[in-house]
């Protein structure tokens, strides 16, 4: 399993007593603000934005917010900035490759935020390109472990759908595919009535560093000082970590 997915797994983990929750929710906010501008306010009409709004609930963001931002969004309530998405590439200790993705209303502010973040953490920036080839855009749809739902009940529901690969994260499977597959694999599971907690497109590492425990410690504080930017929506990088050193770090 990917490092990646394990980082994932624990900040979720964290999410829930996180004294940053309000930070969790400005960024939901955000990600249905740019799905309902971008393909409109209708989620039906609107996969991307259904699937933000879809998260947003199972992370406790209050209703009358959800609606306020995806009205915000498709232009039906005045407000709501002018979000862009920047992608920066980095590297962090041992080499691990790292992509930042940004939403921001402030270009400079955000390239600032990241540089400082890096630096400050034992990480350096890189040129465009150089790391981005190292990832593949997926689709990624985590499904938590309820009642007696098996890896092989998921797969069943997905396989026809595009799914590439079910993987065991301890307390949820994590469901692969395409990019372009993912609206498909998210319906599969409605039809089998398997609830899942996001559906989202990801970047998923093609080749991973595995890391001791000093270099993770180092990548995830490094990680950590990233996604506490207001700018930075997602971070993604190519590290695997053994459950061994996980269970330490925890």
């Amino acid at each position: 399993m990917s490092g990646h997915s394990k980082w994932a797994t624990t900040k979720h983990k964290k999410a829930a007593l996180d004294a940053k929750r309000g930070k969790l929710f400005a960024k939901l906010i955000k990600n249905i603000e740019v799905a309902a501008r971008t393909g409109g306010p209708d989620p039906d009409g609107n996969p991307t934005l259904f699937d933000a709004i879809q998260k947003a609930r199972k992370n406790s963001v209050p209703l009358d917010n959800i609606e306020r931002a995806r009205k915000r969004g498709g232009g039906l309530e005045a407000g709501g900035a002018d979000w862009q998405t920047i992608m920066y590439e980095g590297y962090a200790a041992g080499g691990v490759a790292v992509l930042v993705e940004c939403l921001t209303d402030n270009r400079n502010r955000a390239a600032s935020e990241v540089r400082v973040a890096m630096t400050r953490n034992g990480g350096s920036m890189a040129d465009p390109g150089s790391v981005s080839y190292m990832f593949n855009r997926k689709g990624v749809v985590i499904v938590p472990k309820a009642g007696d739902l098996s890896e092989d009940d998921v797969l069943t529901a997905v396989l026809d759908a595009g799914a590439e690969e079910v993987n065991d994260l301890g307390e949820s499977f994590e469901v692969v595919s395409e990019a372009g597959d993912l609206v498909e694999v998210r319906k599969a599971l409605q039809a089998a009535g398997i609830d899942y907690e996001s559906a989202e497109q990801s970047f998923l590492p093609s080749v991973s560093i595995a890391l001791d425990e000093d270099g993770a410690r180092k990548v995830f504080r490094l990680l950590e000082a990233l996604e506490d930017s207001d700018d930075v929506q997602n971070v993604w990088a190519n590290f695997d970590v053994s459950d061994d050193i996980m269970a330490k770090l925890d």
